[in-house]
């Protein structure tokens, strides 16, 4: 890849500099100076990146005025190092910035951030980023010649627009990321600028882009969440298990070292220092490639790498191999005579060193399993060193473990039998039916693309050899709940669904899986009108928003009737496809509509005892030019089915 060099503004090169410890060793020193080249050559993009995250709605003719104002305040900080102001660190003259520029707060509802000063000001701005962006306009789309046109005519205008769309639809994603995508972004316009077949270019290289940024978004945003809400004892936790699986070799005392680094880039990543956040990803590869003999064999190719490909690379590598002489069993944690003395001494570095043994032990279990465990271990132990023989308690831990991953394997074996009896559409069904009365507060259209997520997430995983299947359904349902405990944050959808997002990030998983129709929601009245919301567009529409269409429908109506079994629901949604079908095939559509919708209610309420049937459809609505078939192919497609059920008029 080649490096990025979308500059023209360069700002704060030196006095903006974030607060480091000298470097000492000339390995160290040509690392500084490395990325403090990349940070220089990119800091127009950074700050476009840190504007757009931190307020999502301003323009992008807004960004560049502010990218001016700070090209005047380079200048200035150039001419007078000693001035007060040009002491600051990037991300507090970012923020500073964006609060100097007349009437900018006050457009876009950030003035309460403005007015505080210090930590409390940085932790405004990142609360003020919103996770759901139905707020903006959809993303700008061009015809491929348009695009190629722009992309000559101004280049840097061009890349910074996308970079600036990009960064304000993804606010939790790391400055590091963005980058790459914009690099790996104007490479495809390069390579399909030259083709004739242009549309098909992009359309087959911008998916593998859009693929890794959703990636790396989902996750990232799952653990600052998790840092968020949690804290630091939590983030360190997971990142303990994530290492030790993907570096198993590594020694405790190493990896103890590491995570200082790795906590400290979290910490600027999560909170949108973009400038710390790059600076803090480089410093903890550089560690890793630093001490390769004794992390990894895997990574000599990425540390021969340049900044960002590098820290991609070491990302995106593959799990070491877990040392031959490695037991699955360490008894220093079950066997000691002394379990407890040595817990009360130092509890955080007792329990870190059980979640380092036993991560690296068992590479394959996913990393909520192995904070489950670490909680039993924690629980077991709490109770057996209040009794009379501790050890004889504590010796059952093992046990104890091997119970909870059969209980986690048990339900996600479960998962996968559903969904190779019933399919991933099926399985859809079954969830939308499950979540709605788990969570019938969210949308209809919130709980299928829920669901959505969940059925793909099983259709790629049940296919996998059992010991990947386990990981790998358990690390997907972290990130997908995780997104739904951030839309709880952001409006609470109710006291059961808040208990679990916030009581324990390891039992997330186990806590939704047993939560039960929520027997407090009242659903309002649904309408006729509201039953279908397409009505006449179902004709025009395609399969896949039919599909959409009618999972909406049969959110509303486990809403409506939430003691109702599938087969019922799943009746009804039938039912209304055959109404849909014919009144498509009908003379007078719209009449057909409101007329045989009423056959579905009484008095507003739906009536279970009376279903609508093929028989209820008065011919006097099916219009004789239609006999053979509506001309569409979606229509075609739907009288195709019609014609499966012998009682359809034709």
């Amino acid at each position: 890849m080649k490096q990025l060099k979308l500059t023209g503004f360069i700002f704060f090169l030196l006095s903006l500099t974030e607060s480091l410890t000298l470097p000492t060793k000339p390995q160290d020193v040509d690392h500084f100076s490395a990325i403090q080249k990349f940070i220089d050559e990119n800091t127009a993009s950074l700050a476009l990146i840190a504007f757009a995250q931190y307020v999502q709605e301003v323009t992008f003719e807004e960004a560049e005025m502010l990218l001016q104002v700070m090209m005047e305040y380079k200048e200035k900080c150039l001419a007078d190092t000693t001035l007060p102001e040009c002491s600051k660190v990037a991300n507090e003259a970012v923020q500073d910035m964006m609060c100097a520029m007349k009437g900018l707060s006050q457009r876009h509802n950030f003035s309460h951030c403005c007015s505080k000063i210090g930590f409390e000001k940085r932790l405004c701005f990142l609360y003020n980023k919103k996770a759901n962006i139905g707020f903006l306009p959809p993303f700008p789309t061009l015809d491929p010649e348009e695009k190629c046109q722009a992309y000559k005519n101004d280049r840097k205008s061009f890349l910074n627009r996308h970079m600036y769309e990009v960064a304000r639809r993804n606010p939790f994603v790391f400055a590091p990321v963005l980058l790459t995508v914009a690099a790996r972004f104007e490479e495809v316009a390069t390579a399909c600028c030259e083709e004739q077949q242009k549309a098909n270019c992009f359309g087959v290289k911008a998916v593998p882009i859009t693929q890794y940024l959703k990636g790396l978004s989902s996750y990232q945003k799952n653990v600052c969440g998790a840092f968020l809400k949690f804290g630091p004892k939590v983030l360190n936790s997971i990142n303990i298990a994530v290492l030790s699986k993907k570096f198993p070799k590594i020694g405790f005392t190493e990896l103890t070292s590491l995570l200082e680094d790795v906590s400290s880039m979290y910490d600027g990543c999560c909170e949108g220092d973009v400038v710390r956040c790059i600076r803090d990803q480089s410093q903890v590869m550089n560690h890793i490639c630093s001490k390769q003999d004794s992390i990894s064999s895997k990574i000599k190719e990425c540390c021969e790498k340049e900044t960002p490909e590098r820290e991609d690379c070491i990302v995106n590598t593959s799990k070491d191999d877990r040392p031959a002489n490695l037991s699955l069993r360490e008894p220093k944690f079950t066997d000691s005579e002394n379990m407890c003395q040595e817990r009360d001494s130092n509890p955080n570095d007792f329990f870190a060193e059980f979640i380092y043994e036993y991560s690296r032990r068992h590479v394959d279990l996913s990393t909520p399993e192995l904070l489950r465990i670490t909680q039993v271990y924690k629980d077991l132990l709490e109770d057996c060193c209040r009794r009379e023989n501790p050890p004889d308690c504590y010796r059952r831990a093992e046990e104890k473990f091997n119970e909870t991953t059969e209980k986690s394997l048990t339900m996600v074996q479960q998962e996968c039998k559903r969904f190779q009896g019933l399919g991933k559409d099926g399985l859809q069904h079954q969830l939308i039916v499950l979540y709605t009365k788990k969570a019938p507060q969210l949308s209809a259209q919130e709980l299928v693309v829920l669901t959505r997520k969940m059925a793909a997430a099983a259709s790629r995983c049940c296919p996998l050899r059992d010991e990947q299947q386990f990981a790998c359904i358990e690390d997907s349902a972290k990130l997908i709940l995780g997104a739904l405990c951030r839309r709880h944050s952001a409006e609470p959808v109710n006291a059961r669904v808040g208990h679990c997002c916030e009581d324990s990030y390891a039992l997330r998983k186990p806590c939704f899986d047993d939560l039960q129709v929520d027997a407090t929601y009242i659903s309002p009245p649904l309408s006729c009108d509201q039953v279908i919301s397409l009505k006449e567009e179902w004709c025009r529409a395609q399969e896949e928003e039919l599909q959409i269409e009618k999972q909406k429908l049969l959110s509303n109506l486990v809403k409506q009737k939430p003691h109702a079994t599938e087969k019922q629901l799943q009746s009804v949604v039938e039912d209304v496809t055959h109404l849909m079908e014919m009144c498509c095939r009908a003379e007078k559509r719209e009449t057909c509509f409101h007329k045989e919708l009423l056959c579905l209610w009484k008095d507003s309420e739906f009536d279970w005892r009376q279903r609508i049937t093929p028989r209820s459809f008065p011919k006097v609505f099916v219009d004789p030019r239609f006999q053979r078939g509506p001309d569409s192919s979606q229509s075609a497609n739907l009288s195709r089915k019609a014609k499966l059920h012998q009682n359809v008029p034709m």
